[in-house]
């Protein structure tokens, strides 16, 4: 068995290949004799070792070098508390600082914070320069909770580097990060930044522990006094901003801190964020057009601002400017590219620029839009008059797994359902059941599919099956509620269905919807009205329209009724279900 792959084992095969006899006095990083380097390598040897710690001169015993080898098997072999002790005895004995680097890194992985603990200090003492050692054993002694211990370390750390004093404080609360007692380690940063408090990063390492401790107001008084030494500081001011309850006064603080500081960037994007968080999309467009012109020279940041505007302009229904931003972001191969594609198929599309819209899904890649570009193609087609040709783009589409294909079967059978082939229809889902049986989303369109076609018992089946399969499938369980309750049968069982679906999915409206008219056929009028009434805030689709209008028309609101039908008519003229329902009472 060979060892080559440890720095530590390639200096003592190279010590052997050389000759060396193991008693010889060697420096323990000469991982080759100085005869066999080339010149450069060894003047490149020569300022590394210069640059690095004093290293001791070890005899290279054979006690030492089996403790070596048995340290680095260990460690191969995962053995990583043994290691870490067997790696902390060398560093003991050799006072060597790369073994106790190693050791202290092996009891870190080994969780053996006690090893890791005594090798950071030796690593510290043997190399006085380096700054990690320092910061593990103050991450250890946080981690077990020695606070007392704590407390002069970080104090001799922040004193040694005035010059670096702001950034140590800003980075002081990230050494507790393994710390369990929050309070502790308040108490600790507040000790230490003492004599500190005339710089505001002092106040904002205090904000930050008391935050961590959970004491928000005194996290807001020192944040406040951060920035009254430090107007316009935009951390502290974010900062201070996020820890007002009160959204409307937050947004307010935000807004205000923006008129003081109009190029400060990270306040503004948050900004934005809360405004589009908020649905105040032009105001949300706004703030990053303005992030737009300020970040102009600087692509990386840019590119997602550019695709922010992009979607707020499509929110905002102004798709000349949502395609030319988006168009921007393709041709600079922004990560959202194929985002961007897709949203301009769907332009495209919507602007009936049909050949342009084929182009557009066509170069969408694999990813979270390639299935929608391939089922958005193949309703371009069909609008063309292209059934056939789409049907065969959806069979020809690659996939990767049973899902993917039961998607597109799904949309295959919705393209010959609306070309009224409803058999047609029937017969690619049966078929895609036959090669996944049991397949959860061709059940539940098949379910569907059947009651159109007046097989009311194999909704039941099918739908009953899905359930058996996905007890938590809110629409199966509204679907199969919905049609007895529109049987007007088994209204008992039909609610107790539609509840256990409203549990799973509460304001859902069409769920809501199916809620209102059981309790409608069960005599529950003004119950009825009330659940069809929210249903119809949340969607005001034609169907819940129908609904309400005929539960107002049972309780002798006959205008209101005819309101609800006549608006719902004029931006649904093709809906079958409210045109029957219109017809039975008004003639």
């Amino acid at each position: 068995m060979t060892f080559v792959k440890s720095p530590l084992l390639l200096l003592f095969a190279a010590l052997l290949a050389a000759g060396c006899s193991p008693q010889q006095a060697v420096r323990p990083d000469a991982e080759k004799p100085a005869a066999a380097a080339a010149p450069d390598e060894a003047d490149e040897g020569a300022e590394q070792e210069k640059a690095g710690p004093p290293l001791p001169a070890v005899e290279l015993t054979p006690r030492l070098l089996y403790q070596l080898l048995l340290a680095e098997i260990a460690g191969q072999r995962g053995q990583l508390a043994n290691a870490a002790e067997l790696y902390l005895e060398l560093a003991r004995e050799t006072r060597d600082p790369r073994l106790a680097r190693r050791a202290a890194e092996m009891a870190l992985h080994g969780r053996r914070p006690e090893i890791a603990l005594e090798a950071a200090r030796i690593w510290e003492e043997t190399d006085p320069t380096a700054g990690r050692p320092r910061e593990m054993t103050i991450g250890l002694l946080a981690a077990l909770g020695r606070y007392d211990a704590l407390r002069p370390l970080v104090e001799q750390l922040l004193a040694e580097e005035p010059q670096q004093i702001g950034q140590n404080l800003l980075h002081l609360n990230r050494l507790f990060a393994r710390g369990g007692d929050r309070q502790a380690i308040r108490t600790l940063v507040d000790a230490v930044t003492a004599p500190y408090l005339g710089l505001p990063e002092a106040h904002y390492a205090r904000a930050l522990a008391a935050f961590e401790a959970r004491d928000n107001p005194a996290a807001q008084a020192a944040l406040g006094r951060a920035l009254e030494l430090k107007p316009g500081w935009e951390a502290a001011a974010l900062f201070h901003i996020q820890l007002i309850e009160n959204r409307a006064e937050a947004m307010s603080a935000l807004a205000d801190f923006l008129a003081a500081n109009p190029r400060a960037r990270e306040a503004r994007l948050a900004y934005a964020r809360a405004l589009a968080a908020d649905k105040r999309y032009a105001e949300a467009r706004r703030e990053f057009a303005i992030l737009l012109e300020q970040d102009a020279a600087d692509p990386a940041k840019s590119g997602d601002v550019l695709f922010a505007v992009a979607v707020l302009s499509l929110q905002l229904n102004d798709t000349a400017e949502a395609e030319k931003h988006l168009r921007r972001l393709v041709a600079m191969g922004h990560a959202e590219s194929d985002k961007a594609r897709f949203y301009l198929g769907q332009i495209a599309e919507d602007g009936k620029r049909w050949g342009e819209a084929l182009q557009w899904f066509a170069q969408v890649g694999r990813g979270e839009h390639y299935l929608p570009a391939r089922l958005h193609a193949a309703s371009a087609m069909t609008k063309q008059g292209r059934l056939e040709a789409a049907r065969k783009h959806l069979q020809e589409t690659e996939t990767a797994a049973p899902r993917e294909r039961a998607q597109l079967l799904v949309g295959e059978a919705q393209l010959l359902r609306e070309a009224g082939r409803l058999p047609d229809a029937y017969a690619v889902l049966a078929a895609g059941l036959a090669q996944l049986p049991d397949q959860p989303e061709l059940l539940y369109e098949i379910a569907l599919l059947a009651e159109r076609l007046g097989r009311v018992d194999e909704l039941e089946s099918r739908l009953r099956r899905l359930i058996e399969i996905k007890p938590d499938h809110a629409h199966a369980l509204n679907a199969l509620g919905y049609s007895f309750a529109d049987r007007n049968i088994r209204l008992a069982e039909a609610r107790e269905l539609i509840e256990r679906a409203l549990e799973l999915a509460p304001g859902d409206p069409f769920i809501l919807d199916s809620k209102g008219w059981v309790l409608y056929r069960q005599g529950e009028t003004q119950a009825a009205l009330d659940v069809l009434n929210r249903a119809f805030g949340i969607r005001a689709d034609p169907e819940i329209a129908a609904h309400l209008g005929e539960v107002l028309w049972a309780l002798g609101r006959r205008d209101e009724a005819r309101r609800t039908w006549d608006q719902a008519r004029k931006e649904h003229p093709a809906n079958e279900a409210l045109a029957e329902t219109v017809k039975r009472f008004v003639p």
